[in-house]
């Protein structure tokens, strides 16, 4: 009996072990390859259900879970990669993923949507082909205010405690990368790449998003390298090559009445080569909000044969849209120029044009050079409505 006993024990024992190995198993990292679902990399077939039936099962995993996207071309239309899901999850993208050519294909507003995720990680070293070559015609923003926008390349909406690393983005259809409600997002060694020439392909837009940081990034695009939009603030941008395009932009802000501030932003150790400007804070005049730009700091930037190098606009209105008499409401306050060295092509390289409504205070110039060879003279400065201050040598001589 006692035998019996024992043996039973121990039947029981090795049972329980099996059992949480099995439970340990279940619980582990999980690869879900999309050929697995049915993809297929010609280039040709559309794979929008196999990725988005890939990402379901990994987003439902209870383990660490990989979606893969391996060596070749994928070709996909609009998807939605949704959760919330059961644990961290990546993306890792190997090959090249393929948008329609046809922008009319992409029934949503970017053409890959990750949306409430914690903890997802895009990487791979693979690449976002937009194909933007044939629809950019199609762009007819500058004379059209009521524009219909073209699909952006890669979306992040209300996701938290990510990042996104070692992926190419190239030739969207408008802009690259769009994040919004996103917090503590990092994006580092990513490359975004469209022609000078092409329309509203920003590279990097960013709006009512929080503790984010950008750094060894290279992007030049067609539009702003990057675009800071309403309600962003504690953002750290740095070792960013930046160009061509239109050079690190705050806004246009004031816009529309809903909008929010922006603070806590910071710039710094990078470069901008052939853009049409450098670091630039705009606002609408008139603007429809009374919000507030503030706590900024650019520092350590090198500009080569930048348009503008340092630009403040506060009667930004593309088109001609806006009097003439109109002024700007968003007040700017606490901007700090510190360090940034290099070659205009434009005569003013330092342009301070502030709200005669909203004056622009606690601006400082501190360590500037920047140097103009054009045959209409030396570099200069022009300020208008604003107050501050200047430390060390200023070169075109400060207007503050």
């Amino acid at each position: 009996m006692a035998n019996t006993v024992c043996c039973l024990t121990l039947i029981l024992f090795i049972a329980s072990l099996a059992s949480g190995v099995s439970a340990a198993a279940s619980a582990g990292r999980m690869i879900f390859d999309v050929r697995s679902y049915g993809a297929l990399g010609d280039g040709k077939t559309d794979n929008a259900i196999a990725f988005t039936r890939a990402w379901k099962d990994a987003c439902q995993w209870k383990g660490s879970a990989r979606v893969f996207v391996p060596l070749g071309t994928f070709y996909l239309g609009g998807v939605t990669f949704a959760g919330p899901c059961q644990n961290r999850i990546s993306f890792i993208i190997k090959g090249t993923l393929l948008a329609p050519k046809d922008a009319n294909a992409i029934k949503q507003d970017t053409w890959i949507i990750f949306r409430y995720v914690d903890y997802l990680t895009v990487s791979g070293g693979g690449t976002l082909d937009g194909q933007g070559t044939s629809a950019w015609r199609l762009n007819d923003c500058t004379r059209n205010p009521n524009c219909r926008p073209l699909p952006m390349n890669i979306a992040f909406q209300f996701v938290r405690f990510s990042r996104i690393s070692r992926i190419k983005s190239i030739n969207s259809k408008m802009g690259h990368l769009n994040f919004f409600a996103v917090e503590y997002f990092e994006i580092t060694r990513v490359s975004i790449r469209a022609p000078e020439d092409s329309p509203n392909t920003d590279g990097i837009k960013i709006g009512s998003s929080h503790h984010m940081k950008i750094h060894d990034v290279f992007i030049g695009t067609g539009d702003d390298c990057i675009a800071i939009l309403s309600g962003t603030t504690n953002l750290d941008i740095y070792s960013v090559k930046c160009g061509p395009g239109h050079g690190i932009s705050v806004g246009s802000l004031g816009r529309f009445k809903d909008e929010k501030s922006v603070y806590g932003i910071s710039v710094r150790d990078s470069v901008f080569t052939g853009t049409s400007n450098g670091v630039r804070i705009k606002t609408w005049a008139p603007s429809a909000s009374r919000n507030t730009v503030s706590n900024f700091t650019f520092q350590n930037l090198q500009m080569i044969n930048v348009g503008n190098p340092i630009i403040i606009d506060q009667q930004y209105c593309p088109n001609n849209q806006c009097s003439k008499n109109s002024h700007s409401q968003v007040q700017i306050e606490n901007v700090k120029f510190n360090n940034i060295w290099g070659t205009s092509t434009d005569k003013v390289a330092v342009k301070l044009q502030c709200s005669q409504t909203a004056p622009c205070k606690d601006v400082e110039l501190a360590g500037i050079n920047l140097v103009h060879r054009g045959i209409d003279g030396p570099a200069t400065a022009l300020c208008e409505n604003v107050s501050g201050w200047t430390r060390g040598k200023i070169s075109p001589p400060s207007c503050i």
